[in-house]
């Protein structure tokens, strides 16, 4: 039985609403029980059945942020869509909040795919879905895993167990970083328990220090600004749980993606700190992969990381409609 969630009724995205574009809220639940809410899109007036696509992301934001917005513009190039916070945060059902894990994470695609394969305006052979973010790394582990999903979106993509288990550009890649690290998360579980709550993490920096890396001061000016900050949004707010990410720092989730069949489209910006992400990516599963004649890595000139969250003259919007339709006709 689904858990009862108190879902916000108003219009309260960080992008405003096209007319082309009916929405509705709704819920749905993966196979731990927990209940999930997902934003619904569909273009006006549609008829017959739909190619379905379910959109998640980026890690930490929810779905009144980049995924709402990629959703919409789905929808109002013939998809019905369906944007959702992952477990633990957001509007979704689990509990304690502001937790993840690989396996529930990839699991919340799946239900996804559940939810649209069975409704009425979706055509259940015609299944995608697309992560942004740390949920490019989450929906390609979802495509090795899931046989029903035809194809296969990845924007400015980050492995979330890569970045914890290794830190940025793999710079702390060695077995005594790892144990330190799982010294202090182990001490902070100790701690947690004690009091009897979790202790958060942060969001986003902020007052932003003037000696911030550039990736951070890219993160504010999405999270922290007028731009994307929404009050939901964990990376907006006070951020993860401190140990909310601890099982990712050995729980590789790429491990099969040259196993992937279905279509797979990788977007990243040129100059995007993260960019390294996509380029491994796409350079593991099309190894040795028999499939690898639908896999496409796009680099997109100058852009950074956030550009592929909100800037719709960056977005390439029609590309991606146009590789769902190919793939889901194939």
């Amino acid at each position: 039985m689904e858990e009862k969630l108190k879902l916000t009724e108003e219009w309260d995205k960080t992008f405003p609403k096209d007319n082309q574009v009916s929405h509705s809220k709704v819920t749905f639940h993966n196979r731990y029980g927990i209940t999930l809410a997902a934003d619904l899109y569909a273009p006006e007036h549609a008829q017959g059945k739909l190619p379905a696509i379910a959109v998640c992301g980026p890690f930490g934001a929810v779905k009144e942020q980049a995924s709402g917005l990629y959703a919409q513009e789905l929808a109002k190039r013939g998809f019905l869509t369906l944007a959702f916070d992952p477990s633990f945060t957001g509007e979704s059902g689990g509990t304690p909040r502001y937790m993840a894990s690989p396996d529930i994470n990839t699991e919340d695609f799946q239900a996804a795919a559940d939810y649209l394969s069975l409704h009425e305006k979706a055509d259940p052979e015609k299944v995608g879905i697309l992560g942004i973010c740390g949920w490019g790394g989450m929906a390609l582990n979802a495509a090795a895993l899931d046989t029903r999903i035809k194809a296969t979106v990845a924007s400015t993509m980050y492995d979330m167990t890569r970045v914890n288990a290794k830190g940025y550009f793999d710079a702390e890649d060695s077995a005594d970083q790892r144990y330190a690290k799982r010294q202090a998360l182990n001490a902070q579980r100790l701690e947690d328990y004690k009091n009897g709550s979790y202790a958060l993490g942060g969001g986003v920096v902020d007052p932003l220090p003037e000696d911030a890396p550039f990736f951070v001061k890219d993160y504010y000016d999405y999270y922290k600004t007028e731009r994307g900050y929404h009050p939901r949004s964990l990376n907006s707010n006070g951020g993860w749980n401190v140990t909310g990410c601890m099982s990712f720092l050995n729980q590789p989730i790429l491990c099969y993606s040259n196993e992937i069949r279905s279509a797979v489209l990788l977007i990243h910006g040129e100059k995007a700190h993260s960019c390294y992400f996509s380029k491994d990516a796409y350079a593991d599963m099309v190894k040795g992969n028999p499939y690898a004649d639908n896999k496409e890595l796009l680099i997109i000139p100058d852009a950074v990381h956030t550009d592929l969250y909100d800037k719709k003259e960056v977005i390439p919007f029609e590309k991606i409609a146009d590789f769902y339709r190919k793939a889901m006709e194939s």
